[in-house]
């Protein structure tokens, strides 16, 4: 059931599904990115750096977060825009086979007039061990009710 401006309260907290990030998905998204850095793509490199081997491309992980986000439901009838984003960090890697989860918590709200309203969220995208990988705050442009 979508939620409107309205519904949402500053301090609540939500959790989206887990996935698991594949080796397809690192190899698609260069594919489509054109961003083939032997960080992402050879597997002999990527065990030479600090991380011990290949890691998931930091844009790749926020444009699953977004989809995770997505099928949480929440604004599926009352969104307007995705009106922005800050503070974008990539806290610590994210390696094939990790499960990861987005944890939003909603930290502001603002009406902008009288047909919709700004809902500011931090998200956080843990992995299966609870660490999180990414951080940023999103703002999404909201319905009102009538």
């Amino acid at each position: 059931m979508s939620k409107f401006f309205e519904d949402f309260e500053v301090g609540e907290e939500a959790l989206s599904a887990g996935r698991t990030v594949t080796e397809t998905d690192i190899v698609n998204f260069a594919g489509i990115t054109g961003d083939w850095n032997e960080l992402h793509t050879n597997k002999e490199y990527g065990a030479t750096t600090p991380f011990g081997q290949r890691i998931a491309h930091g844009a790749l992980i926020f444009s699953i977060a977004t989809g995770l986000s997505v099928r949480m439901g929440q604004t599926a009838d009352s969104i307007i825009a995705f009106y922005g984003l800050d503070r974008l960090r990539f806290v610590k890697p994210t390696f094939i086979g990790d499960t990861i989860r987005v944890k939003q918590k909603v930290e502001a709200k603002s009406e902008r007039d009288e047909k919709s309203g700004l809902v500011t969220m931090l998200n956080e995208v843990i992995n299966q061990n609870d660490q999180v990988v990414v951080s940023y705050t999103a703002k999404v442009l909201l319905k009102r009710k009538a």
